[in-house]
């Protein structure tokens, strides 16, 4: 897979493919927990904003059926191109998009549900996106957003103090970056400002020992994106290769455990 131009702050090589489905395998259980508290179900057309490679859109097509569709948005030709190519193999009714959101265009009243996980983060005008998709719902249509809340809950136990700074470096990056890596805290007010109805605001928090899966999360994601905050001056390359080394050392103590960021989902309704 050939590097993009256009890239995510993590990037879209095959590196962060594999990052990415094991990040689905931890999250899916609240992912199709926020699908039931929406009523996602047969013959719905759904938007699943930021599909990344898919991983939730082939979910999706299955529970809408070959009478409903799901309409796959992503700004990386590379994610789209895997869809694509998914989706011949398993004859499902996916309909991709490959834009960035501010291009996005969808007929009024077109949709009956939008899913959205991690993408409203990155960007610095969720309220116009959120307010787009609003037009595009039908009357009674449901968004399920799933963001973090405050990604500095991050820590881990022991603590290591070069990881610790590597963690903090992460953090800054994601402040200098145009979005708001906690937008999950700001939904329900935007929600507010669109008319839409909260009818649901639900936690999620994940804590991981080195034997869960869900320590690889966090794993995969500190060995492809720490050595990327180099570039913003807020930590070595020196200090990178001791944290990732730190946290083998982590890795190796069995009652050690990591506190992952805080994580909320918001379910609203357009009345």
């Amino acid at each position: 897979m050939s590097k993009e131009s256009n890239q995510y702050i993590l990037g879209t090589e095959r590196a962060e493919l594999h990052r990415l489905g094991l990040q689905h395998q931890v999250w899916s259980a609240e992912a199709r927990k926020g699908w039931e508290i929406g009523e996602f179900g047969t013959g719905q057309t759904i938007v699943d904003l930021g599909s990344g490679p898919g991983y939730c859109t082939f979910e999706l097509a299955y529970i809408v059926g070959p009478g409903g569709r799901v309409i796959a948005v992503d700004k990386s030709k590379h994610f789209i191109d895997f869809i694509e190519n998914q989706n011949k193999l398993h004859g499902l009714n996916i309909q991709t998009m490959h834009c960035d959101f501010d291009d996005l265009k969808l007929p009024a009243s077109s949709v009956d549900a939008v899913y959205c996980r991690w993408a409203l983060a990155w960007i610095p005008n969720p309220e116009e996106i959120l307010e787009k998709l609003t037009e595009a719902l039908v009357p009674g249509g449901v968004m399920v957003i799933q963001e973090y809340y405050d990604w500095s809950t991050f820590q881990t136990e022991p603590h290591y103090p070069m990881l610790g700074k590597g963690i903090e470096a992460i953090l800054q990056s994601f402040f200098d970056s145009p979005g708001n890596i906690n937008i999950g805290k700001s939904l329900p007010g935007i929600f507010y400002d669109l008319d839409m109805e909260v009818m649901s605001i639900r936690p999620m928090s994940k804590m991981a020992t080195p034997e869960d899966l869900t320590w690889q999360w966090p794993e995969t994601f500190l060995n492809i994106y720490l050595p990327k905050v180099v570039q913003y001056g807020n930590i070595s390359e020196a200090e990178v290769k001791q944290a990732l080394e730190e946290f083998q050392e982590l890795k190796m103590d069995a009652g050690a455990t990591i506190l992952c960021p805080q994580m909320v989902e918001v379910v609203a309704v357009k009345m």
